[in-house]
């Protein structure tokens, strides 16, 4: 039985399996189709992947990617009540070991250096507030990402999609109700 506040894993070692998420202002899973969808196009680059989930919420990029076989997935929100159900979470699929939950604001955590660098980066921020722009840019500034690291992008189907930083090539794109979303693949830049 489906309930409100839940995800379901779409693949991998935990298919099908339900997960709670708590009732927020602005907290919006991934649709199950578009998951499906960015999965399609990441399969052979999740496997062994570092992953950055920015704008967690229900953390369902990031447990999908860990059920399909990432290495690791750093889950990053600013609301506690998010961060305290994701850690239940990840100890009722015994993955806390593969996972780290930074309960603070992205966009914060974004303009500091990069204490490390990622495979996969999933940016689904709150829709209204416009993040995208800014959040692309400090991941390629402050040096969140590697040579040819993955970014997904998620907004509301009705607005113009941001600016990305040069180097950044659109590998796909697709569009699910209210919500559309484009893969990029980061160029390795010389020089």
């Amino acid at each position: 039985m489906a309930r409100s506040n839940s995800i379901r894993i779409i693949g991998g070692a935990f298919r099908g399996r339900r997960l709670r998420f708590p009732d927020a202002p602005g907290l919006r899973p991934t649709a199950d189709r578009l998951r499906e969808t960015l999965f399609n196009w990441l399969q052979g680059e999740i496997e062994g992947a570092s992953c950055l989930d920015l704008f967690a919420g229900s953390g369902a990029l990031g447990l999908e990617a860990l059920s399909r076989g990432a290495e690791t997935v750093r889950f990053v929100d600013q609301s506690r009540a998010a961060a305290r159900q994701l850690e239940k979470n990840l100890r009722l699929l015994g993955l806390q070991e593969r996972a780290e939950i930074t309960a603070i604001d992205a966009l914060k955590l974004l303009r500091r250096e990069a204490d490390r660098q990622f495979d996969v980066v999933f940016l689904d921020p709150p829709f209204a507030r416009g993040w995208l722009a800014q959040a692309c840019l400090d991941l390629e500034q402050k040096g969140w990402l590697r040579a040819q690291s993955w970014v997904y992008l998620e907004q509301d189907s009705h607005q113009d999609w941001p600016s990305v930083p040069p180097g950044w090539r659109l590998h796909r794109e697709a569009k699910a109700g209210q919500a559309a979303c484009r893969l990029f693949r980061r160029a390795t830049i010389c020089g």
